[in-house]
This record gives structure tokens, sequence and C-alpha cells, in this order.
């Protein structure tokens, strides 16, 4: 790998440095008397968020963040906030289609936050790493046993209904259930959860230092990523080098944020390879989250080979370079791609 700097913060000197890598605004259906949102300034003592490597205010970036399960077929697609999350999981579920998980820290000033949907029990896996809030609307089956067993804190739409969710009238059931930031906290006070990170959490992900950029200078071309793998949206990344992140597409077009029709844009993308064989006859998928396997790293431009593991099966997945090395993230936006072990020849690159 190499690493260089670049001109994010004005009057940074240049200099070569090598470093190893070892619509319309959508009101909520429910008044929540008392909700305060957050209102942190650049005054406030600024941390290292967990999710990005970035700077961000003191209560942002050590307030739990809350992992919302969100629909992605061509009728919950478009998401809302999907763009705030600092790290998106997309997996595939029964039926051929996925779904997201945006895991968002900073979600105070957002409308509405979905279409929220059920729950897949992997997915409660990965939300875990984060030691977050896990926002859901149902769920399958073979979820249930964990929810029950209450292995993570989460806000249950089929519980908790009105008190922290509501739908609107521009979609039809069930990909009109949406959140806001006064319809999660009334459900996190409600549940009794802290919002305190676990004593012994120091973070998900290693980042680079502030000023520094990883360009893995080994790595294939990866200027455009296709995941032909997802057969309903057929996902897409194209590489847009004067911003240094990658744009997203879906369905044939861009992918964009309803909120406010931006495109989607990340700085770092996870290929996690991932048996993913059926539960039953309906196509309820048994996604290994536990066992580790191979994936890849794509940032940049370049991408290359890495394994995944995890310590323990409620633990977080570490990545490894070809040298056995942590890998590193760029700051920002991270989306975790979990392909299918037998699909893997339908990720192309250019």
């Amino acid at each position: 790998m190499r690493t260089k700097k670049t001109d994010i913060l004005a009057g940074i000197m240049t200099a070569c440095i090598c470093v190893a890598q070892s619509v319309p605004a959508f009101g909520a259906q429910q008044d929540l008397v008392g909700f305060e949102p957050n209102t942190g300034s650049q005054a406030e003592t600024q941390v290292k968020s967990y999710l990005t490597g970035e700077n961000v205010p003191e209560s942002i970036g050590r307030r739990r963040p809350v992992a919302v399960m969100m629909g992605n077929n061509s009728s919950g697609a478009p998401q809302s906030g999907i763009n705030h999350a600092g790290v998106v999981y997309e997996a595939p579920v029964e039926g051929n289609i996925t779904r997201l998980m945006g895991i968002l820290e900073d979600y105070d000033q957002l409308e509405r936050i979905g279409s929220v949907r059920s729950c897949r029990d992997y997915y409660l896996f990965y939300a875990n790493e984060f030691n977050a809030i896990y926002a859901h609307y149902g769920q399958a089956a073979y979820a249930l046993p964990y929810l029950e067993q209450h292995v993570i804190d989460n806000l249950n739409g089929i519980q908790m209904g009105k008190l922290a969710f509501f739908r609107t009238s521009d979609r039809k059931a069930p990909h009109n259930a949406y959140t806001d930031a006064a319809h999660l906290q009334a459900g996190i006070d409600a549940m009794g959860y802290s919002q305190e990170y676990k004593e012994d959490y120091e973070g998900h992900y290693l980042f680079v230092e502030d000023g520094v950029e990883i360009v893995p200078e080994d790595g294939i071309t990866a200027n455009i990523v296709k995941l032909d793998n997802f057969t309903d949206n057929h996902p897409w990344y194209e590489y847009d080098e004067t911003s240094g992140e990658y744009k997203r597409f879906q369905f044939g077009k861009e992918h964009v944020d309803q909120l406010d029709n931006q495109q989607i844009t990340c700085d770092n993308i996870i290929l996690q390879y991932s048996s993913c064989p059926a539960y039953d006859g309906n196509g309820y998928l048994n996604i290994d989250a536990i066992s580790g396997g191979e994936g890849k790293f794509i940032t940049r431009g370049k991408a290359i080979d890495i394994r995944w593991e995890k310590d323990s099966p409620w633990g977080i997945t570490h990545y490894y370079d070809g040298n056995e090395q942590e890998i590193r993230l760029n700051q920002g936006t991270t989306w975790v791609e979990i392909v299918q072990n037998d699909r893997i020849d339908s990720v192309t690159y250019q």
C-alpha cells in the first residue's frame, strides 16, 4: 500500500509519506413532546467517529449509533437517510432481492429514515459489531430466537408501533414505515437502553490518520465495480477521481437518497464473501456471518484481496491483507457488500 497527503485541510504542506498497511419535507404522524435534537457545534469537543474515522462532535461520536433495516427492492427504493449512514451493509434476502442496513450516528436532523423493514438473523451479527441499537419492523422466523433472547438492543415496529415508528401516505404498506430521531429516542427511552457505548468498546475499523489516504498500490484497477451477483438491483460503483469517492448506481440509474435526491457515495467498499445456503423451501437465507472467508477491499480506484475473521460469534469482523496486516480504511463512509460464495465470479472490475 502507499499513502499520500491530501488537500483535505487547507494549509497542509505537500509531502510524500509512505506508511504500511499493517422531496419534500416528510412529517411524522405523531408529535413527541419534549424531544430536543442534538445541537452539537464546532465549539463542542471533537472525537474520532467509530464509523467513519472523521472528527465529529463528542455528543454524536460517543452516542451509540442506530442500525436501521431498510427495504431495497423497486418498491422500497430510494431510501430516506441512507446517505447519512457512516456504514451500510447490503446482503441478499429471499426472493433474490437485497436489504440494506444503515448504521447512523448523526441523524437528529433527518426528517425520516427508512423505509424500515423486517429483521434477518445475520443482520443482528453485523449490527452488534458496532454496539448499535437495531431498528426493524418485524422479523423472519429464524431471527425470532435471537430477539427473544435479547442478544441485541432492538426496537421492533411490531411491538412498538407508533411509539418508535410512523407510516406515510406516499407509499403502500409495507414500504411506508419510517422513523426519525424523535421516534427513535422515544423507543430507546421506553426500552431503557443506554446510549453510551460499552466500556470496553474501542471501535470497529482502523482508519488512516488525518490528511493521509490509502491507495492499494498492488491492487487491480477498480474504477467501476459491478455486483451482478445481486440479480434484482444489479448495483455498481463508479470511482470519481476528483472527489476520491465511489458513486453508487442500481436498477440502471443513480442510487439517490430520497430526502435530497443526492447520489449515494462512499469512500470504501468491502466485499465479504460468505456462504449463503437456504434455510428452507421459502428461500430464507442462512448467511454465515461467523466462520470467516475471503473478500476484496476497494478504495481510491483499486481493489486488493483480503480475508475476514472473527474472534467470537458476536465479536467484531477483522479484515486482513495479503501480508496479514489488518487493513486501514480511508476516512469516510464504508459500504459492506455480502457476496454469495457461489456468485463471486459475477463481480467484475474495470
